[in-house]
């Protein structure tokens, strides 16, 4: 009997695995490995939340218009150009599905989010990948990489897990220098904490061009990743092929109606940038302090290189701080082997990380 196998590509798809403390670990861990909102969800997306519970019984609205609604509100933009997923995550295996398949090739840059690479080798497509210089996107190495073949280039920016960006001008120049036929996709994920003056979540970049796809979620600066809510902004040819590759009810009725108080929660999102904006820095200089390498960031994490000391490595820094009561990210699967993630959390968690690591380092 011949053994059933998947499609190539498959095989290849590395399962995700997030850090974890042992089976006996419980409430009082300290998890700073997954970058989501210290403070939680806002009141009005728990009450939006709570006010969905009485209709679970139903299906979700497919055509999502009231969530469409509020993010054209809050951003000002079209919302018959808009489409929401289960998250960015399944927004970027619909495009990707979409618009790219076997024989085809996806561009994306060295240390890019690794989401991308489950998506291409999932359609069946094959990965192109771009050097970075420094941690950050090389417009100019994109762009001689990309060919006949490149039917789609992701650019997260800002990016996870290096927390660098590009600006505004350079996405243009990339845009500019690709392919007519290639589908430019900025993951714009982590857009709310970088309100630099010579960046933009892509959305002009969008409506100057009709093959430009801007991603974002709920999951970072709304405080929603346990519902899985992400959207999509692009042209209307490009929202109709994403709305015909989704399944009819792929966001939940109380993951729309809690999405869509969220996003017109300002007074939540200020007070996630305003708490994000005094304890980056702080944790960026402590961790400097007891000898870490902190590398710039716009987001609400840090990329840390831990000392290349022979008697002590990351793995051996991972074991102290599970001991400690506290999980970070190893980055080793961006081929950043020596560093770890390290997500800003609440002021007792962040000197609890400070403190364990000063134990160890010194």
């Amino acid at each position: 009997m011949e053994l059933l196998s998947p499609r190539p590509g498959i095989g290849q798809i590395k399962p995700y695995r997030p850090a974890r403390p042992p089976q006996d670990g419980g409430a009082a861990w300290v998890d700073l490995s997954l970058t989501v909102n210290p403070l939680g969800p806002g009141q009005k997306a728990l009450h939006a939340y709570r006010h969905a519970a009485g209709q679970i019984h139903r299906y979700p609205d497919w055509a999502q218009d009231q969530l469409r609604r509020a993010i054209g509100q809050r951003y000002d933009i079209n919302p018959h150009r808009i489409t929401c997923a289960a998250g960015s995550d399944e927004m970027i295996h619909l495009v990707t599905q979409a618009f790219a398949g076997p024989g085809d090739e996806v561009l994306c840059h060295e240390h890019g989010y690794r989401g991308f690479m489950k998506a291409i080798r999932a359609a069946g497509a094959t990965p192109v990948i771009a050097a970075e210089r420094d941690l950050v996107v090389d417009v100019e190495a994109m762009i001689d990489r990309a060919n006949a073949k490149t039917k789609i280039c992701f650019l997260a920016n800002p990016n996870n897990p290096t927390g660098t960006y590009i600006p505004t001008e350079a996405v243009q120049r990339l845009r500019a220098g690709l392919p007519p036929h290639t589908l430019l996709v900025l993951d714009s994920a982590y857009a709310d904490y970088c309100r630099r003056d010579n960046y933009s979540d892509g959305t002009e970049v969008v409506e100057n061009c009709d093959n430009v796809l801007m991603v974002r979620t709920f999951s970072k600066m709304h405080g929603l990743a346990g519902l899985r809510v992400g959207w999509a902004y692009g042209p209307a040819a490009v929202i109709e092929a994403i709305n015909q590759a989704r399944g009819p009810f792929n966001v939940s009725i109380a993951a729309q109606a809690a999405a869509a108080a969220a996003v017109l929660d300002t007074e939540h999102e200020e007070a996630t940038y305003a708490h994000n904006s005094a304890w980056l820095p702080w944790l960026s200089h402590e961790l400097e302090q007891v000898g870490v390498r902190v590398y710039p960031s716009v987001c609400n994490f840090i990329l840390a290189r831990i000392p290349t000391d022979p008697s002590l490595g990351v793995q051996a820094v991972l074991d102290h701080l599970a001991r400690r009561g506290i999980l970070v990210k190893p980055v080793h699967d961006y081929g950043l082997i020596d560093c770890l993630r390290i997500t800003v959390g609440r002021e007792e968690e962040n000197r609890a990380l400070v403190a364990a690591l000063g134990e160890i380092l010194s």
